[in-house]
């Protein structure tokens, strides 16, 4: 799949100085290793979710518990 995003000057220019500065060959690889990070970062938040859900007491679990615990999660990730 082939994607094309306009992006403003400051961002492109960002971006380029990431490739630089990470050694990747170009943008799209530079992107990619940011967007593996992220897959990497939501199956860990899963894995603490499900891990969570096996320790401790039981508790009535909704959609809108389910919300506030990722988001709780992940504002701790974001932390690190």
């Amino acid at each position: 799949m082939t994607l094309n995003l306009p992006l403003p000057d400051s961002i492109q220019k960002f971006i380029n100085e990431q490739v630089a500065i990470g050694g990747y060959s170009n943008a799209a690889e530079y992107i990619l290793h940011l967007i593996r990070q992220e897959q990497a970062r939501a199956l860990r938040v899963e894995s603490l979710l499900l891990a969570g859900l096996d320790s401790g007491n039981s508790v009535d679990i909704t959609d809108d518990w389910w919300e506030q615990k990722r988001t709780h999660l992940v504002s701790q990730l974001d932390e690190k």
